[in-house]
């Protein structure tokens, strides 16, 4: 049982994070390979999924873990601290968040060992003053559609979906009516953003831009606009908060579990696809996953292995710093071997390297920039 004065810790989740980081760091490393002429896999299925999958993941479990935290304290308190939650929200995520939008726009640039593999003006000054607002704003999701982003900093475009899902969900969670708030809020949402996306055209110089660019840029807005991966993660943590122990002792069943993931794995392995809701599709699976970990003492998965739980709990500086590592080293790997190294022995030196540096920094930034924030952060958990 939970002691109301000991924060809510669930096992196995830094686990699932870690999946969810390397899954993103090991399809980024094939697709900038690819754009960089060398060889890769990137062609490969589920290695082009991959990143999707691992972004997916990080969704459904941030949409778990909120959901449950809002309903324990709305159990705890009566009520729900909206100031308390958009403050440990940003405490947690705008350092880093802006940390990699100063450098991918203001320093990388300027740095030759970290060109970016498509170097050219496009992704470097064309349209600058433009685009940066977009991601000053945390709406780096739509900067992304307008004008695209600087590489090295493209991953903001999830973060920017997540603060967009918590800039509504604690109002839902809070409501006596959920869904008609959540219908409400939505529909506030899109009317903004329908009137925001009309001004960005209507102001900017979009005269080559055809209905048929609109189009393709509104696809691509609402495919990554994952809201709805976020609320299954939600469900999730509903079943576990009101204890639905009906339906959770069928899914914690040990030939539950293996049916499920088996079906899982083939079509991962099948490259299954469900046009439109993929995404959503295996986000219900994901959620499956989760629940077991954190709350099924006979989990098929056991994620609390020491390094693993380590590199879980700095998983937040993997996503965000790790495109930077493996551009840095692949150019200094070409600068000392020059390019014709072997597939194998070029792969056999650029991985370990890049999850090495990658960690160290991450290691040094979650100590001296995220720990004392954390800190700080908790004195707002009431």
């Amino acid at each position: 049982m939970q002691n109301q004065n000991q924060p809510i810790y669930f096992p196995n989740l830094n686990g699932v994070r870690f999946i969810a980081a390397f899954s993103v760091l090991i399809h980024h490393t094939e697709q900038i390979k690819a754009m960089m002429g060398l060889n890769n896999i990137y062609g490969n299925y589920f290695i082009k999924n991959l990143g999707k999958l691992g972004v997916g993941l990080f969704f459904v479990l941030s949409g778990f873990l909120i959901t449950y935290l809002l309903l324990s304290e709305k159990k705890r308190r009566g009520d729900i601290s909206t100031k308390d939650f958009y403050v440990r929200r940003i405490l947690r995520i705008w350092p880093l968040y802006f940390i990699i939008v100063i450098l991918g726009f203001f320093v990388f640039p300027s740095i030759p060992i970290f060109n970016e593999p498509t170097r050219n003006q496009y992704y470097f000054d064309a349209d600058f003053y433009k685009r940066l607002p977009f991601f000053l704003l945390f709406l780096p999701n739509l900067g992304f559609v307008f004008f695209r982003s600087p590489y090295l900093c493209a991953q903001t475009w999830s973060i920017g979906v997540e603060e967009q899902f918590y800039a509504i969900w604690p109002w839902v969670i809070k409501s006596k009516n959920p869904i008609r708030t959540l219908f409400k809020l939505l529909t506030i949402f899109l009317l903004i953003l329908g009137i925001f996306w009309l001004l960005v055209f209507k102001i900017g110089d979009f005269s080559e831009l055809t209905k048929q660019n609109i189009q393709e840029g509104l696809i691509l807005f609402f495919s990554q606009f994952r809201i709805l991966a976020m609320m299954i993660g939600g469900l999730g943590a509903y079943l576990v908060f009101i204890k639905q122990d009906r339906i959770l002792s069928i899914l914690f069943r040990k030939d539950v579990q293996i049916v499920i993931y088996s079906v899982l794995f083939l079509m991962l392995g099948t490259g299954f696809h469900v046009p439109g809701l993929n995404m959503e599709f295996y986000g219900i699976f994901f959620c499956f996953f989760i629940l077991n970990v954190a709350q099924n003492p006979n989990s098929v998965f056991q994620l609390e292995q020491k390094i693993v739980h380590y590199l879980g709990k700095i998983s937040y500086g993997i996503y965000i710093y790790h495109p930077a590592v493996i551009v840095l080293g692949i150019n200094t790997l070409h600068y000392f071997f020059g390019k014709n190294l072997n597939t194998f022995t070029f792969n056999l030196l650029l991985y370990p390297s890049v999850i090495l540096i990658t960690v160290l920094i991450c290691d040094l930034s979650f100590r001296f920039i995220e720990s004392p924030l954390l800190k700080l952060k908790d004195r707002f958990n009431r």
